[in-house]
Order: structure tokens, then sequence, then C-alpha cells
């Protein structure tokens, strides 16, 4: 069953509905549990609940309906039901015959005459107590082992974070956001510093706090240099003035610096939302060089379809800022030329001062994905981009499935 995450949902006209996130169980006395349905999730991260009964075939590549009528109701759980993946893998229990203690590595289900779908099989590794030998791998009945229903026991990560690992940040912040409070925060510190602040740029600003106040203060330190400075700012913004000088005083001095900066502008302005690490190059710079900068694989594509030109120092605040040059004349230009014969001087920078309203009204009227900001010494200190507009556009908690819940969505 731990394949099945992330297979696709295809209707029976062919057409992907969705992929699978987990499925749902319901405990029965006197024997296993039944397969009620199926968790896909949708586009726009909505997770429905698909009934056993309308799924026609299961297999290695694609799970199909047999029927192209979906609930689009958002999926709740109900009391008692069991979401095999999150709540069995990893489950420490024990051999019913030996007493041994062991961790679910898998689980099988298998439909009768009927077309009901049970839990039968669970795959188990029999610790050892020995750091350098791994346990036996066992499968048994599933009233061979014990501690899988009933009172929750210690389950942990490794296996719930393979299922996880292939998700795109807004992906897994959705799953960590249907968790309850401390599985999502042990969840969420058992990923590395990177991945962690990937994702916590797609949580809702309460969720994020959550996690970040549950780590030790190091760590969220860590965690926080790893996030874009203006998300980091953000995320800081939420947290009382002591709680934030602490974490800034344990980041690294040039990592604390920008999101410093950040923070010391008005909410609402250009230099509240913009971020302090756009790409910046010297106009003796060639296309390919940029083009080099382009391609980086960090970046994000709205910081990536513009190349903003200005006199040394290259990181904010630089030298005079000169114009930007935008990816499409890159690939317009010989790989050899010099930004400074191409760079658009065409469109003013904004001032950290500058008013939200009037950043998303220059945008929307020149079509920009990206705009300078420079300082009284026109120096460049940042740049907003499209995706910084949008997320203080939208309600504040746009990201928050709860509110979406309240709402009706």
């Amino acid at each position: 069953m731990a394949r099945i995450a992330g297979l696709t949902v295809f209707d029976p006209y062919g057409d992907a509905v969705g992929r699978v996130r987990d499925v749902v169980s319901r405990p029965r006395d006197g024997g296993p549990p039944h397969v009620v349905g199926l968790i896909a999730e949708l586009p726009m991260r909505r997770r429905v609940f698909l009934p056993i009964g309308r799924v026609l075939s299961i297999d290695a590549d694609a799970v199909a309906l047999g029927t192209g009528i979906v609930n689009l109701r958002r999926f709740e759980r109900r009391m008692g039901e069991i979401l095999v993946l999150e709540d069995l893998l990893d489950r420490q229990v024990t051999i019913v015959e030996t007493g041994a203690g062991a961790t679910v590595v898998d689980l099988a289900m298998e439909s009768d005459r009927s077309g009901e779908w049970t839990l039968t099989r669970v795959a188990v590794r029999e610790h050892t107590g020995r750091l350098t030998r791994r346990g036996h791998l066992h499968q048994l009945d599933w009233d061979e082992v014990s501690g899988l229903v009933g009172r929750p026991m210690a389950q942990g990560t490794a296996a719930l974070l393979a299922v996880l690992e292939d998700m795109r940040p807004a992906d897994l912040a959705n799953v960590l956001q249907d968790m309850p409070d401390a599985r999502r925060n042990e969840v969420a510190a058992a990923l590395d510093d990177e991945r962690l602040a990937d994702v916590l740029g797609e949580l809702p600003e309460h969720d994020q706090v959550g996690i970040l106040t549950a780590l030790d203060r190091d760590r969220a330190a860590d965690v926080l240099e790893e996030m874009d400075p203006d998300d980091a700012a953000d995320l800081l913004a939420e947290l009382p003035k002591p709680d934030r000088e602490e974490l800034l005083g344990l980041m690294e001095p040039d990592e604390a610096s920008p999101v410093r900066q950040l923070l010391a502008y008005q909410p609402g302005t250009a230099g509240s939302v913009m971020t302090s690490e756009p790409i910046v190059l010297t106009p003796d710079s060639t296309v390919a060089e940029a083009l080099a900068r382009v391609r980086e694989p960090q970046l994000h594509p709205a910081v990536a379809a513009q190349v903003f030109v200005a006199r040394a120092p290259m990181s904010t605040p630089t030298g005079r800022y000169l114009g930007v040059v935008h990816f499409q004349q890159l690939l317009r230009e010989p790989p050899a030329s010099m930004l400074g014969g191409i760079v658009d001087k065409g469109i003013d920078p904004l001032l950290p001062s500058t008013p939200l309203s009037e950043v998303t009204q220059r945008m929307a009227t020149y079509n920009l994905v990206g705009i300078a900001v420079v300082d009284d010494l026109d120096r460049l200190v940042g740049a907003v981009t499209v995706d910084d507009v949008l997320d203080h556009l939208l309600p504040r908690d746009w990201r928050d499935r709860d509110a979406e819940a309240r709402s009706g969505g």
C-alpha cells in the first residue's frame, strides 16, 4: 500500500482526476479493518474522498475509477477512521507469537468476491537492539500483530517521509495542515533545513509560527537562514520582539542582515514585500553569464525572469542602478554581447516607501514580472516580483485550509 501514494487517478474517459495521498479504513469487531476509500488530491490542493466502490482497478501505475462523478467536498476524517499511510507506516508494534517489538514498513489490502476490501497483511521489521544489524522482515496476518489499532503507540516518521518526499512544498504543506499539531511538528522537525524552509513558505502564518516555535532555537535559526530573506522576515514579524531578536542573534550575521533590513520597512510598502536577493550583474557581464545565472535551479521563476544591471558591488545595496534585462531579451542576443549595451532603462524603479497599491498598478501597467527597488542614492536594494504582490493582495488567511472550509470552499 505504500506504493499507492502518488499514483494518478483516472476517470473512465482517461482524464487525470488527481493523485492518491492515503487510504481510509474503519476498524471492525472480530477482524481487520475494512478499506472504505482513497484520499485523492485534486488540482488547487483540495483533498477529497473516493469511495472504494467507485474504484475500478488499482495497478502499479494508476488508479482507475468506474465513474466520472467525484464529490468535491473536502475530505474530513470521521471518528475512528484510520489513515493507513499516515497512521500505520512506521508504527511501533509487537509480534504476537514471539512478543518481539517491530516497526511497520508496509501493509496489504485484498478484496473478496463481493468486492469488499480489507487490510489483511502487515510487513514488519523486527527490532534487533543492535545498531549495526537490521532486523528480519516478516509478512504477517493482521491478527498476528498487536498495537495496530486502539490507543496510539509511538509512530516514527521515516516511512511517512518516504511517502511524502516527492511532493512539492505546497502539496506537503497542504498535508501538514491536515495533521494534528503534535504530529505536524514531528514530521516538520524530521525534514532537512532546506526542505522545511520551502514548506514553511507555503503555510499560513499561524502554522509557520507553531512549527518554528516547536523547534529548538538553534535549529529554528538554521531553518530561517535557508528561507528567502523576505519569507524569513514575514515569519519573524509574527513573533514577539524578544523571540525575534533572539533568533536573529542566532543566525549567521550575513544571513540575518538582509532580514533585519526588510523588517525595518513599513508594512504595505515595496520595501516590506521585496526580495533582497534578485539576480544582479555588472554592465560588462555577458549574455552568456546572465543566462547561466538564470538557469540556477534554486531560483524562483519570477526572480529568474530578469537580470538587474548595476555598478559593483553586486550584492544589495549595490552600486548605482542602471536598468534591467528581461529573460526574453537575453534569448535574442548573441552570447558574447554585454549587458550594458542591451539594458532597458525605460521603467523607473520603485522606492522602498512606495505603497503596495502603486506597486501593483505599475506592474500591471507594464506587464512586469519583477521591478527594481532603489534607495535615495539610486542603489538597488531589492526587487518586487509578481508572487510577492499576489501574496499580499490575497486575503491574509488564503493558505489556511480551515478558513476555506469555514467559507464553504
